[in-house]
């Protein structure tokens, strides 16, 4: 390594008190793990669905989506993106990547080999669980939005979908006061939460009280309003691990 620091020293949501503190051990390790960055601008596909892939990532900067395609053309949003997510582990590991992924803004991703990952589990096993972390956090989230998707109304659903993305990006520090950047379409949205755009625009104006979308700007005016609503406990973001 060279005397310069690296993106692992340098980078600025390891500060964040949302993701677990590196070891000096496990920081030296990651920078030598670290296998460079790519830089995508928005629209760009980071990998598509079918992919076999070489690399996994972190997102250090910027935000997207996974999205599944349909043979007669449609689309499905799976996930939205996030700073300090991991993608495309699910592909590294079964072979082919589930899911097409495109950048909803400027993203910045640190990359890692494949190729290395037995490194990680016998140099470091303890940032390694962090793989097996982020599965189970996955399901978890999986099985919550499907119980969202099948149990709530579209207000209680919007309600759950912009608190919880408003205190995942507060919480890696993507937002000032009560505005987070959100730089997505209400047709994205809409895929996510199983509505039409019709009904969609109307649930956002039946929240407006609560909370403004507009711009690619999320402001929430009423955090506990739409807890209340979605019928969720919003108390703390769950400490996590960062790769």
């Amino acid at each position: 390594m060279c005397a310069a620091k690296s993106p692992c020293q340098t980078c600025f949501l390891r500060k964040k008190d949302i993701f677990k503190p590196f070891t000096v051990q496990e920081l030296d390790f990651m920078q030598e793990f670290w296998a460079g960055e790519d830089t995508f601008e928005r629209g760009d596909v980071l990998f598509f669905e079918g992919d076999a892939l070489d690399f996994f990532y972190t997102v250090r900067h910027g935000q997207g989506a996974r999205y599944r395609h349909l043979a007669n053309g449609d689309r499905q949003l799976v996930n939205f993106i996030f700073p300090g997510d991991t993608i495309g582990l699910q592909g590294v590991l079964s072979g082919e990547a589930s899911s097409t992924a495109i950048a909803a803004d400027k993203m910045v991703l640190c990359k890692f080999k494949k190729s290395r990952l037995p490194e990680l589990f016998r140099e470091s096993p303890k940032r390694a669980y962090s793989l097996v972390w982020i599965a189970a956090v996955e399901e978890h989230f999986l099985c919550e939005t499907i119980t969202t998707l099948g149990q709530r109304n579209a207000t209680e659903r919007m309600a759950w979908a912009f608190a919880k993305i408003f205190m995942r990006l507060k919480a890696v520090g993507f937002g000032k006061d009560d505005t987070v950047a959100f730089p997505f379409r209400q047709r994205d949205l809409a895929d996510a939460l199983g509505l039409s755009l019709v009904h969609t625009n109307k649930t956002l104006a039946r929240l407006r009280p609560y909370v403004q979308w507009e711009g690619g700007q999320l402001r929430v005016r009423d955090l506990d309003q739409l807890a209340e609503i979605s019928m969720i406990d919003y108390e703390s973001v769950p400490e996590r691990p960062l790769l």
